[in-house]
């Protein structure tokens, strides 16, 4: 320094860096307040339910639209079209498909904050699919059962097999009743399955017979209408015959009749020119003894 004194030394830290308030997020133009997405919610609900759940037209979503503008629709930027009705309206839903499946997964504990909660549950609760918990199987607590035996072996023989020992065995004692018994019910079966064999036979009889039966029935109806149809055809050819023969006749007899009056009306043109000509050698007759007459 000119002056004598000494510079003061420099900050070890350098001073904080003063933090810039952030700014406020500008408003979409487009944004939906609580109020006016209730309004939609209930326009959009009455007409959902006029039409027994059905999806909305251009028409009554253009109806929804003017219920809201209507209410809310102060300002050209608080107005909403049809199309943004709809968008909002799908954007809700997708929201309540969340908020249920919370819901369904909490088994009733999750209550929802949502103010339009309970009013989509009452008109599209139904529609959106639940969301089952996971199955599980319940804990096993007591041994697992002997498997069972197999069908072979169960059908080896009833008779309970004894454990192995060095002693000798002694021929089983076998029960004749029991072939007896066995005997008889499996030729009461061969009787029964005979019988119905020849029910069968019998019924298959009977069936053929009516079949065929029936066959020439069908056959008789079938010659009867084809006998039928070609007397028809016969009848009708000869009337179609007849028919021409008369159109014949009358236009002979027409001509006949058309020959004949040209006929009679060339005679009386005829007749006609003679008398006249029979008038005029008349007058030129009558006219040179009229001249002879004027000279005496």
């Amino acid at each position: 320094m000119d002056n004598g004194e000494e510079a003061p030394p420099p900050p070890l830290f350098p001073p904080p860096i003063q933090a810039v308030p952030p700014r406020p997020m500008p408003v979409r133009e487009d944004c939906w307040s609580e109020e006016a997405t209730h309004t939609l919610v209930e326009a959009w609900g009455n007409r959902y339910l006029q039409l027994n759940r059905g999806n909305l037209r251009r028409k009554q979503w253009q109806e929804v639209a003017d219920a809201v503008n209507a209410i809310h629709g102060h300002t050209k930027k608080t107005r909403r079209t049809d199309i943004q009705c709809k968008n909002r309206i799908d954007t809700i839903k997708k929201k309540f498909k969340i908020e249920k499946a919370r819901d369904v997964e909490s088994r009733g504990a999750y209550v929802s904050p949502w103010r339009f909660f309970s009013r989509l549950d009452s008109l599209i609760g139904d529609s959106v699919k639940k969301i089952s918990p996971p199955r599980l199987l319940p804990h096993r607590t007591t041994p697992p059962s002997a498997p069972s035996p197999s069908p072979a072996l169960a059908l080896i023989s009833p008779v309970p097999v004894g454990p192995r020992s060095s002693k000798p065995k002694r021929p089983a004692v076998v029960d004749e009743s029991f072939f007896r018994r066995t005997f008889s019910a499996a030729a009461a079966a061969a009787a029964v399955v005979d019988d119905d064999d020849e029910a069968d036979e019998q019924g298959s009889e009977t069936s053929r017979s009516r079949s065929s039966g029936s066959g020439s029935r069908r056959r008789e109806r079938e010659a009867d209408g084809c006998g039928q149809l070609a007397e028809a055809i016969r009848r009708f050819g000869e009337i179609y015959e007849r028919v021409e023969v008369m159109k014949q006749e009358q236009l002979i007899e027409l001509e006949k009749h058309r020959m004949q009056f040209a006929k009679d009306l060339e005679y009386q043109r005829m007749k006609l020119l003679m008398d006249i000509q029979l008038q005029l050698a008349k007058i030129k007759r009558a006219k040179p003894s009229d001249d002879a007459d004027s000279y005496l």
